[in-house]
């Protein structure tokens, strides 16, 4: 199989700086096609998230450029992938954070990465970013490391309340500000027609998942000047409608 593809950031309506930052590569292989795709939303002082999140982003696409190949015949490569990801997740964790310290101020970044190989794919997430799946409806594969989900999962908070907030933008932890990290990771079978779709949390906040899916669903999607367009479609909304967040989506649909 192979794909189509996209990505698109804004800087947004408020902001001055894009501490989001995308990543987007693609490789041919004896299996067939390989993707990473990775979504980092940074935040700090200084307006240095952008470090951050370019920090993380760095490490991942030097993964997949000259690590990831030796894993592409290997029966363990779950295991492996996910080992090799946490490794990365805490050398950048510990240099954000050094960086962080000599400058007396505290950044840091979400991650939210999806690799798809050989009919699987992989994700990885810290923060609240997000990766979605769109077959039937709009299915959310990734759960927010974030206080308001807790609070959702407490039975302390609905959804529709989370999603209105104040606190809706923190955090329970985030590469380079966090001591301690905890990744989540997912992974399950791809198939041909099927529409995945990362995103900060910019892009979410005051649009709807029905607009999302009318906007993504696979027969929308016929090449990726359509996928882009939608994508900026969707950003132009958010904006519109007043959010003040930097804004970053890709799209990757399975042919």
């Amino acid at each position: 199989m192979s794909f189509l593809a996209t990505v698109y950031s804004d800087v947004g309506i408020r902001k001055e700086t894009n501490q989001d930052s995308a990543l987007l590569t693609e490789a041919r292989t004896d299996f067939g096609s390989v993707l990473l795709s990775v979504i980092c939303d940074g935040m700090g002082g200084l307006e240095k998230g952008e470090v951050a999140s370019a920090t993380v982003l760095e490490a991942f696409g030097n993964w997949f450029q000259k690590d990831l190949p030796k894993l592409l015949h290997r029966e363990d490569r779950e295991r492996m992938i996910f080992g090799e990801w946490e490794e990365l997740i805490m050398d950048c964790n510990q240099k954000i954070a050094a960086y962080a310290d000599g400058l007396h101020i505290s950044m840091g970044t979400t991650l939210n990465a999806l690799l798809f190989m050989r009919d699987r794919y992989y994700i990885v997430n810290v923060g609240d970013s997000r990766a979605y799946l769109l077959s039937e409806d709009l299915c959310q594969l990734t759960r927010d490391q974030s206080l308001v989900q807790r609070e959702v999962d407490l039975g302390r908070m609905t959804a529709l309340d989370a999603a209105v907030s104040p606190r809706r933008n923190i955090l329970l932890q985030c590469v380079g500000a966090s001591p301690i990290i905890t990744p989540d990771y997912y992974s399950g079978d791809y198939a041909a027609g099927q529409v995945f779709m990362q995103c900060s949390d910019g892009f979410r906040h005051v649009i709807t998942p029905e607009e999302i899916y009318r906007c993504l669903k696979s027969d929308v999607l016929t090449d990726e000047q359509m996928m882009r367009d939608k994508i900026v479609y969707l950003t132009e909304l958010c904006k519109s409608r007043r959010e003040t967040d930097n804004i970053t989506a890709a799209a990757v649909k399975v042919i």
